[in-house]
């Protein structure tokens, strides 16, 4: 169990409120039916990431989470594109009246139902999806499929009244571990999922994050549209990715680990061809795994590159992410 409380949580009221969320974020949030959610990216005018975001279609509003260190910044950028936009539409931040606790793990399932009300129905709650519920009879509690470290879980909104005796109870399963930031920072890098501040920013367009699914497929109706802050930078009118100087990679294969801002070069050790953004000892894998960019071209997986690991110069390999496999939540067919 982790303690995500200094994220941001945010409720979006208003009949042109997915209209004015689709100018903020270049995800399909007119196509999401009730209860379903999915992860998108806030750019800037240049098409660089502000935040990347969580946003679930909770009926009659819309739910957001940001990263604790934007939320500010973010509400910033928000109120200056509401003041442009003349829409139907109301942001609603939820500052300390919320909290938010995050159960990840194989296990989550379980330890979730023993707060729920009887017969909730877990089995058929797909991943990224959320609901309003009571938990252990509590009102004004929210719970998502989701989390950051590539396993099955649940993220939980609920009244910072009453977060102390929901956590307890969530801790009375032996099952369940209270666990800091650094052990989620470790899962979500062998997930292969980025951590802003690090592995994005307002430099780092989403081609070049690799994260172009965000806005759907090819002919996807965002894609085409774009319609969103910066969009000229990152789209053609064609809806196809601009072509970008790099792109961001899985690196593996060092005997040491790379921390970010570690120099990537050639096959040759020669040319500078990029810089790590997260590394770290994986535990799961017991080797050293990294995340970075270099530039494109040296983005192939398989391609040899060199590490300058405290001086000196060590061998490492492009590979694709993630370095574990996902195991997000599938329901049954």
């Amino acid at each position: 169990m982790f303690d995500v409380s200094h994220m941001g949580q945010i409720r979006w009221h208003g009949k042109d409120r997915a209209d004015f969320l689709e100018k903020v974020v270049v995800g399909d949030i007119k196509g999401l039916v009730p209860n379903s959610g999915l992860l998108s990216l806030i750019t800037n005018a240049d098409g660089g990431i502000i935040d990347d975001t969580v946003i679930v279609n909770a009926g009659d509003h819309i739910h957001m989470v940001v990263n604790g260190a934007c939320k500010h910044g973010d509400m910033k950028h928000f109120q200056e594109q509401l003041d442009d936009f003349g829409g139907d539409v109301t942001m609603e931040y939820l500052e300390d009246t919320m909290q938010l606790l995050a159960i990840q793990g194989q296990g989550a399932a379980a330890a979730m139902a023993k707060l729920l009300p009887d017969g909730f129905d877990l089995v058929n709650m797909g991943f990224m999806t959320g609901v309003d519920t009571t938990l252990m009879g509590i009102e004004g509690c929210r719970i998502t499929r989701c989390g950051y470290t590539g396993e099955d879980g649940f993220e939980i909104s609920m009244p910072a009244e009453s977060t102390e005796a929901i956590a307890s109870k969530i801790l009375e399963d032996p099952t369940v571990k209270p666990t800091g930031l650094g052990a989620r920072d470790s899962l979500r890098l062998e997930a292969g999922l980025c951590l802003y501040g690090n592995d994005l920013d307002g430099t780092t367009t989403p081609t070049m994050g690799v994260l172009g699914w965000t806005m759907g497929g090819p002919k996807s109706r965002r894609r085409l549209e774009g319609g969103f802050v910066g969009a000229e930078h990152v789209l053609t009118p064609e809806g196809k990715f601009k072509k970008v100087s790099k792109k961001r990679v899985g690196i593996i294969g060092m005997k040491a680990p790379a921390r970010d801002h570690t120099e990537i070069y050639d096959a040759t050790g020669e040319n500078l061809i990029g810089e790590i953004t997260s590394g770290t000892f994986s535990p799961c894998l017991k080797v050293p795994i990294a995340m970075g960019y270099v530039e494109t071209g040296n983005n192939k997986n398989g391609t040899d590159v060199m590490l300058k690991i405290r001086n000196k110069m060590q061998k490492a390999k492009v590979t694709k992410m993630p370095f574990v496999e996902s195991r997000y939540y599938r329901t049954p067919e």
